[in-house]
């Protein structure tokens, strides 16, 4: 079953469940899937599909800071709710400690010894942490491990 094919199921799963909020996230997120494949004028893939799901959820944890540093807690609560709404369907996230030992692992590969090869570095761990890690957290254990 594809991912498109389970958020689907999805929605019908909590229109029968009356989960106002799963059903608002879950059809936000198949409406902005769907905006993807009318801008490319073709079909997503499940690849694909989690690189949409992935910006969508660094959305909200924008809007979650945003929201938090506003005062306004109940719209950061529900930013949340819909995150993990959202992370259900991405790949397991990495941890910290994870993303710190494949970055390593990175770096003594291509024998990266300064901060002028982060580039060289993130251009080979982001292919391997695509929808299981925020990048900016992996652009940050770069920074922190070369240096």
């Amino acid at each position: 079953m594809t991912l498109k094919e389970q958020l689907n199921n999805e929605i019908r799963t909590a229109m029968k469940a009356r989960d106002n909020l799963r059903l608002s996230a879950v059809r936000m997120a198949c409406a902005a899937i769907k905006n993807r494949e009318l801008d490319l004028r073709a079909e997503l893939d499940d690849q694909a599909v989690i690189g949409v799901l992935t910006s969508l959820t660094k959305q909200r944890r924008e809007s979650i800071r945003m929201y938090a540093e506003g005062n306004r807690q109940d719209l950061a609560d529900k930013e949340e709710a819909e995150l993990a709404v959202l992370l259900e369907f991405l790949p397991t996230q990495l941890s910290e400690t994870e993303i710190d030992t494949l970055v390593a692992q990175v770096i003594l590969e291509i024998g990266a010894v300064g901060g002028k090869d982060m580039g060289r570095v993130m251009k080979a761990v982001t292919p391997l942490t695509s929808g299981k890690a925020d990048g900016k957290a992996v652009s940050d254990a770069v920074r922190k491990l070369l240096a």
